[in-house]
């Protein structure tokens, strides 16, 4: 649900976005940990990898909208981290090599020039 908002005090308008979530979903972590599922990270990892990208706010919502109920489409109410990794990378790979080198590199935790090349080759 998409709101118009507007400031008592200083009369900014802004907007808000308010999603439903029938049941919450839990993400498990790689050391095991577990948090409640957050679709505003998803959206920053998008913004991160993308940034400085010919790739508009608008694709990138519909990626993370895609993503999203995908995620809440599972039966399951447990998910892996790297499950949802998987998601964002395979729409990087769709949407921009860079951005998507830029996700792996941190997600995968590259650590020599080699690894980053592999991934390079493999695309």
């Amino acid at each position: 649900i998409r709101r118009r908002r507007e400031c008592e005090y200083c009369d900014y308008r802004f907007t808000t976005y308010e999603y439903i979530q029938s049941n919450p979903i839990i993400v498990i972590k790689k050391m095991g940990e577990r948090e409640e599922y957050d679709r505003k990270k998803i959206e920053k990892s998008f913004e991160i990898a993308c940034n400085k990208l010919p790739i508009s706010q608008k694709k990138i919502i519909k990626v993370v909208d895609k993503i999203d109920e995908e995620i809440n489409d599972l039966t399951n109410f447990e998910v892996k981290s790297t499950f949802i990794g998987e998601l964002i990378m395979d729409e990087l790979k769709n949407i921009n090599k860079i951005a998507y080198i830029r996700f792996a590199s941190v997600y995968r935790e590259f650590e020599d020039l080699g690894e980053f090349k592999k991934h390079i080759d493999d695309l």
